[in-house]
């Protein structure tokens, strides 16, 4: 399992802002190129975003749905990239000093295969996601910006 942290200078409340809009997740997950349709209850329980994903040629369509919400401190989300796989991906927001820590945890769930192969992709996954967490800060900042959280 991959576990990246990052400190936000942000509030809770205004990073949720960003992960409670599922129009921005092309703009800050690496490897999100678009965002086709949300439902209108992201993130509530069982609601979903469909998306198209990939790098260069590989493009993959369909979805993230959420597990489990509890705003605004822990989302647990399951994206699709199937054929490829199933990953269960965890944000965590826990006030820290005038800013927020951000815990971010991803695994693959499915197929069986690629599950397996979760210790040999977590350093893939790990540095992705460093990049993801440092893409989430810049959307927030420029959401505060903007006055829009």
């Amino acid at each position: 399992m991959a576990c990246n942290q990052r400190t936000i200078d942000a509030t809770p409340d205004q990073i949720w802002a960003v992960l409670a809009d599922p129009m921005s997740y092309d703009r800050w997950v690496v490897g999100a190129k678009d965002i086709r349709t949300a439902d209108d209850t992201w993130p509530e329980v069982g609601s979903r975003f469909h998306h198209t994903s990939g790098f260069g040629p590989l493009q993959l369509k369909d979805n993230t749905k959420v597990l489990e919400s509890e705003p605004p401190h822990r989302l647990v989300m399951e994206a699709r990239g199937r054929p490829l796989g199933i990953a269960r991906i965890e944000m965590r927001l826990e006030p820290e000093g005038s800013g927020t820590k951000v815990t971010m945890t991803e695994k693959a769930v499915r197929p069986d295969p690629v599950k397996l192969l979760n210790p040999a992709l977590d350093p893939l996954i790990h540095s992705r996601n460093t990049e993801t967490l440092r893409r989430l800060e810049e959307a927030t900042h420029e959401r505060l910006k903007a006055g829009t959280a």
